[in-house]
C-alpha cells in the first residue's frame, strides 16, 4: 500500500498536477524541512524590493498559488530575505478554484502560465506574463498576445490603478 501511494504521488508530480491534496502533502514536507532549517525559499533579486515598494506606495499584495496557503506561508516565512509575510495582505490557493478559472477585477495578475493569463484577461483583469529563466518557453503567439516582463522592476503601477510598464512595454494597458 505504501509503495502504491508513493507511486501515485510521483505520478501526480510528474504530470505537475495541481490537486489540493498533493499541494497539502507538499506543505507537510516543506514544513518539516523549513522548520528544521534545511530549506530557505529563494526569490529573484528584484521581487522583494518591488513588493516592498508597492507596499510603501499603499498597494495591497496578494498571493495566489497552486501551492497551499500553508505552503505559501512557509516559503515567505522562511526565505533568504528572512520572514517577509508582513508584505502580503492575503494568500489564496486552489480551494478557491484553479488559477485558470478566472480571477477578481481591478488587479494586476502576474503569471508565467499563458492559460492563467488567458483566464485572467477573460475576467477583465490586467495581465503580465513573467518570462524568467527556468520558466516554460512561450510560443511566438503568446509572446505577442501578452505584455511580457522579465523583472518586477519593469512594472510601473500608478496610483489610479492603471497598470503599465516603462514606455513601449505595456502600451495596450496605458490609460
Amino acid at each position: 500500500v505504501i509503495q502504491a501511494i508513493v507511486d501515485n504521488v510521483c505520478w501526480q508530480m510528474s504530470l505537475d498536477r495541481e490537486t489540493t491534496a498533493l499541494r497539502q502533502l507538499q506543505g507537510h514536507v516543506w514544513r518539516a524541512a523549513f522548520t528544521a532549517g534545511h530549506m530557505k525559499a529563494e526569490f529573484f533579486e528584484d521581487a522583494v524590493p518591488a513588493i516592498r515598494k508597492w507596499r510603501e506606495d499603499g498597494r495591497k499584495v496578494y498571493i495566489y498559488s497552486s501551492g497551499s496557503v500553508k505552503a505559501q506561508k512557509l516559503l515567505f516565512g522562511h526565505s533568504t530575505e528572512g520572514n517577509i509575510l508582513e508584505l502580503f495582505d492575503g494568500h489564496f490557493d486552489t480551494k478557491i478554484g484553479h488559477s485558470g478559472e478566472g480571477q477578481c477585477n481591478n488587479v494586476l495578475f502576474l503569471t508565467d502560465v499563458p492559460l492563467e493569463a488567458s483566464a485572467a484577461e477573460e475576467a477583465g483583469v490586467h495581465v503580465a506574463v513573467v518570462a524568467r529563466p527556468g520558466n516554460a518557453g512561450l510560443t511566438d503567439n503568446e509572446k505577442t498576445s501578452y505584455s511580457l516582463i522579465t523583472s518586477f522592476s519593469e512594472l510601473y503601477l500608478s496610483m489610479e490603478e492603471d497598470f503599465h510598464r516603462r514606455p513601449n512595454c505595456f502600451s495596450e494597458l496605458s490609460p
